[in-house]
């Protein structure tokens, strides 16, 4: 294998989260201080020396992309088309004996921590000094920060802690020293994400830092937008509130996964809190910080889920009118506490009743953004696409939420700028709008 050369050509292929994502820029990073090539869309390539796969193993539907992606480069593996087959991540992690066994053409499989084997298997050096150093693979203006890795929760539907351990907080002054270094590179919008981002700092300092840290990253010349992501609903630190609610640069946003509501189910789940306490929280968060948008993600089908159970949970649903809101079927994860229970909701069940919540969804979200019409947002602009340029709000993380669609027959505008958006036109999870002017 040829190594520290520019012609050798790394393809890498990022799977699953955000999170994963922040991984791959880490090794992206370690890479390109080695002197190789790194091919951002293998599919483009004639011929590669090495792709890696980061993968995800977190659900099914996780787990079969990562496989089929697996499985296609192994083909391109067999025929010689790339020299060298290398798997790492959640997958790798959880199931690395089964792959070996099962796709002999990788030549070599990693865990989640694996990033120093990774970059001494390809003939490279990692650099510790290179630490909270990565190449983002985002669009300049905004990027992920990941704050801890690992947690401590035990719900007993989730293989996270199985697959990357205990919550470990990545230190205050790191953040802050990644934070500063992003916004000198051009970075204006900072999405916050770890498996529970709640409890940042506990297992350091033996307190709990995220009010203290977003207030800090807040006070980073050049960001802008500050988002929240994956905070959890047991115990939730309400000073987190009044920090979203004054700093006036941390969006008024907040991830908060709720998974259900029945408190039968939320009891079997290990969630710590019922559904008492779930209207409770929610009413406290929209009074604490009015106009903030709250994303949810709910698990439909979960072991137990009667009719009667999923009524009450599409009820919660229509009546929540949620801003945001994703929809998993349960999935029967070995070695889980919830392995243990009957896997009792058919497959075909789960879908439907998935359906069913986000027809429901849609139909509260085109009532939210037609509601929005005539009023002015601050967008930034992500990228133009066909006769539009689309953006965001405040009220929208990357990837996953509504876009606001300007035309540009009557627009010149810039990716990666801030302008007063009028919205003139809403569909279910898209807006459309017009330039009011440019932010300075």
């Amino acid at each position: 294998m040829q190594t520290g050369k520019r012609t050798h050509k790394i393809g890498i292929i990022s799977l699953g989260c955000a999170k994963n994502l922040v991984d791959s820029e880490v090794l992206m990073k370690q890479l390109d201080a080695c002197q190789f090539k790194l091919v951002f869309d293998p599919e483009e390539q004639a011929r590669l020396d090495t792709v890696i796969i980061n993968t995800c193993g977190f659900i099914n539907d996780a787990k079969t992309e990562s496989i089929e992606t697996i499985l296609h480069y192994s083909e391109a593996r067999k025929n010689n088309k790339i020299r060298n087959l290398f798997v790492m991540g959640c997958l790798s992690e959880r199931y690395k004996k089964q792959l070996q066994e099962e796709i002999p053409e990788v030549d070599d499989f990693f865990g989640v921590n694996d990033l120093e084997k990774i970059v001494s298997r390809v003939g490279g050096t990692f650099r510790r000094s290179l630490t909270g150093e990565r190449i983002l693979t985002t669009p300049s203006h905004y990027t992920y920060l990941k704050i801890a890795e690992g947690c401590d929760r035990k719900c007993s539907f989730c293989s996270i802690p199985l697959i990357r351990g205990k919550h470990t907080s990545v230190p205050f002054e790191d953040i802050i020293t990644q934070g500063r270094s992003l916004a000198a590179k051009g970075v204006k919008e900072l999405n916050i994400i770890s498996q529970d981002t709640t409890w940042y700092g506990f297992d350091l300092y033996k307190k709990r830092r995220l009010p203290e840290l977003l207030g800090a990253l807040s006070d980073i010349r050049g960001i802008e937008w500050i988002r929240l992501h994956y905070t959890y609903p047991d115990g939730f630190p309400l000073e987190i509130l009044d920090v979203i609610r004054e700093r006036p640069n941390i969006c008024k946003y907040i991830d908060i996964p709720l998974q259900h509501i029945n408190s039968e189910i939320l009891r079997s789940m290990r969630r710590g809190i019922n559904k008492t306490e779930t209207l409770r929280l929610i009413d406290t968060i929209r009074s604490r910080v009015p106009g903030i948008a709250v994303r949810t993600t709910l698990i439909a089908g979960y072991p137990g889920e009667t009719q009667k159970k999923f009524d009450e949970l599409k009820q919660f649903v229509s009546q929540s009118r949620f801003d945001r809101l994703g929809i998993f079927t349960y999935s029967h994860e070995e070695d889980t506490a919830a392995f243990r229970l009957k896997d009792s909701v058919p497959e075909k069940i789960k879908q439907q009743r998935a359906a069913e919540l986000m027809e429901i969804q849609q139909s509260i979200s085109l009532g939210l953004n037609r509601e929005k019409i005539g009023r002015v947002f601050k967008v930034i602009i992500d990228r133009e696409e066909g006769d539009y340029f689309i953006g965001r709000s405040e009220f929208d993380s990357p990837e996953i939420d509504n876009e606001i669609l300007v035309p540009k027959k009557y627009h010149r505008l810039e990716t990666g700028r801030f302008y007063d958006i009028r919205i003139t036109g809403a569909e279910s999870f898209d807006l459309f709008g017009e330039n009011i002017f440019i932010f300075l």
